[in-house]
């Protein structure tokens, strides 16, 4: 992982929204209308966080007739954990 990959990461982790939809994610893919319903923004407004979490590599989306379907990307969770440790080692070492 880059810099330009860790910081589209960070950006997306900024915002709180975000933070949660990535928490319900946790553990088992759900529906757009499921997480709609979490929260108490407007069906764009969770298109645009969604597509900010799947830019950045963070959430898979997969299409079922008209709903969308969302997971956590754990390779990409992964590859950012191990970014992050390379940082804290002072950028010794391999970075994936």
């Amino acid at each position: 992982m880059n810099e330009i990959d860790a910081a589209c990461i960070c950006k997306a982790l900024g915002d709180s929204n975000r933070l949660k939809i990535l928490q319900m994610l946790g553990g088992k893919e759900k529906c757009a209308c499921q997480l709609l319903e979490a929260f108490e923004i407007t069906q764009p407004t969770l298109s645009h966080h969604m597509k900010v979490l799947c830019e950045c590599g963070l959430v898979t989306v997969r299409r079922e007739g008209k709903w969308m379907h969302y997971s956590l990307c754990r390779e990409t969770f992964e590859q950012f954990s191990q970014y992050l440790l390379h940082v804290a080692d002072g950028g010794q070492g391999d970075c994936v």
